[in-house]
């Protein structure tokens, strides 16, 4: 790889022109549509998301703020706050679950082949701050792809040492997100967009320790948040670097101890992310790393009929690094369960579907639920391994009682640029989700013919109204 932090390469410049440059003809038809799936996703992750526990434990610190009534809404919490705080609680609401998008990745070393959740961050920022300059459908969807488009490319350019050793990518780069959102929206020029960055960056956070609690949505909020208060300051002429991406004791130096200036130089909309290598929708709320197993448990149950009373023992195998992450092999609770390889191939073989009514608490303790995990081993696989971690591999060994043996192999799961999701798919996901929360059908229904033609809306007025509560 070709690693540098040259300061001839001017940047954090590079990135704020590009924010400040882009139309929305930029934007190629093909991108306009995939970046719809990923609205109308966020959007009723949100929804669901404020019904998890940590949705009630936001609104408390809403109310413990004691705020006035603000200009941008919290998703399905029935009030308008401050543009940074409705960013902070929808962005919590969107990874609330772990069911939101996920970014693949470029080079081969890069860690598993993703990166960040790109929707998290950047959707409460593009949207709350939509709010705040009353801006129309075309603006605020011209604001979330272009903070996509830096988080992307600013997670793909870091060294991997980043994810590595702890740091959570979609709260560090998802902040960066936020504010270029954010300053497109403001119509800032280039020197107040650099500082937007800039005082971005000195806020980016987040370790990956916190997987499997509510402090790993807590991370898309606060980096969504931050990005929002970030452009705010710099409005208000708050100074900053210029380049608080490539200096030596900037993000990249900081953050990974370096990074690629061929990833993001010069590749910023060229191609748009959504293009290639493009993002993945989760078919279930939980870690991307579980799904193209879980995809491939779901054809084999099918195509064999395989009943969970017959199964004697089942091998998944994956690449060394999948496990630093699925690190929970007996979870006890719905948070775990989601980091879990166990607990996704055990729920799929009892209930052949795995989606937010599985993942409960009363769900995972049940005993014919933790039996079945005890009879998944999750090990590491030497052909997984050589497959290379921009893929995940994942290798599937059924044996049933009978002395059967069925295998099977998948790279990536339902949801991915390989396999995607068509806009009514998603739409589907999105209608699950959101009668979960309680909201009725046709309140949902209106919402997904919204996102559908967003970019011709002149003002998200409607779209606030039916989102801003369940009922």
């Amino acid at each position: 790889m070709n690693q540098t932090t040259k300061l001839d390469v001017e940047l954090t410049r590079y990135v704020a022109d590009f924010i400040v440059n882009a139309r929305p003809e930029d934007l190629p038809a093909e991108v306009v549509e995939i970046g719809k799936k990923s609205i109308l996703d966020g959007f009723g992750l949100a929804v669901s998301g404020s019904v998890a526990k940590s949705g009630e434990l936001v609104r408390q610190h809403l109310g413990d703020l004691d705020l006035a009534e603000g200009v941008a809404t919290v998703i399905g919490g029935g009030r308008k706050v401050a543009p940074r705080f409705a960013a902070f609680a929808n962005g919590v609401g969107i990874h609330a679950d772990d069911y939101d998008d996920t970014q693949l990745a470029v080079a081969k070393d890069r860690v598993y082949g993703l990166l960040t959740h790109p929707t998290a961050p950047a959707l409460p920022a593009a949207f709350a701050v939509s709010e705040l300059v009353k801006a129309n459908g075309l603006d605020f969807m011209l604001a979330y792809h272009l903070g996509i488009e830096v988080e992307c490319k600013i997670a793909e350019a870091i060294n991997p040492r980043h994810y590595q050793t702890g740091f959570h990518a979609t709260a560090t780069c998802g902040t960066f997100a936020a504010a270029a959102a954010a300053a497109k929206l403001l119509g800032f020029d280039r020197e107040t967009t650099e500082r937007a960055l800039s005082i971005a960056g000195s806020q980016s956070a987040g370790l990956r320790e916190n997987f499997g609690t509510m402090t790993k949505p807590f991370h898309a909020g606060r980096a969504s948040e931050s990005g929002v208060a970030a452009a705010q300051f710099a409005s208000y002429g708050w100074t900053a670097t210029s380049r608080i991406l490539e200096a030596p004791r900037g993000f990249f130096s900081a953050a990974g101890g370096g990074y690629d200036v061929n990833a993001i130089y010069e590749k910023l909309g060229a191609p748009w992310t959504f293009a290639d290598p493009g993002v993945s929708i989760k078919p279930h709320p939980s870690g991307s790393l579980t799904h193209p197993g879980m995809t491939e448990m779901l054809r084999l149950i099918a195509e064999h009929d395989i009943k969970a009373e017959d199964v004697r023992r089942v091998r998944v195998g994956t690449n060394s690094n999948m496990p630093n992450a699925l690190i929970h092999h007996r979870p006890k609770d719905e948070l775990q369960a989601k980091f879990s390889m166990e607990f996704c191939m055990a729920i799929l073989l009892l209930e052949r579907r795995a989606g937010l009514s599985e993942f409960t608490d009363e769900v995972v303790v049940r005993p014919d639920v933790q039996a079945m995990i005890e009879k998944i081993d999750f090990v590491v696989d030497a052909d997984a391994e050589a497959a290379g971690y921009h893929l995940m591999t994942t290798i599937i060994d059924i044996e049933l009682a009978d002395g059967r043996k069925i295998s099977g192999r998948a790279d990536f799961g339902k949801g991915s640029p390989a396999f995607p999701m068509s806009y009514d798919e998603v739409a589907g996901k999105f209608r699950e989700n959101v009668a979960f929360a309680g909201m009725a059908a046709d309140r949902a229904d209106e919402i997904v013919e919204l996102v559908r033609k967003v970019e011709g809306l002149p003002s998200l007025d409607r779209l606030s109204g039916l989102l801003i509560s369940v009922a």
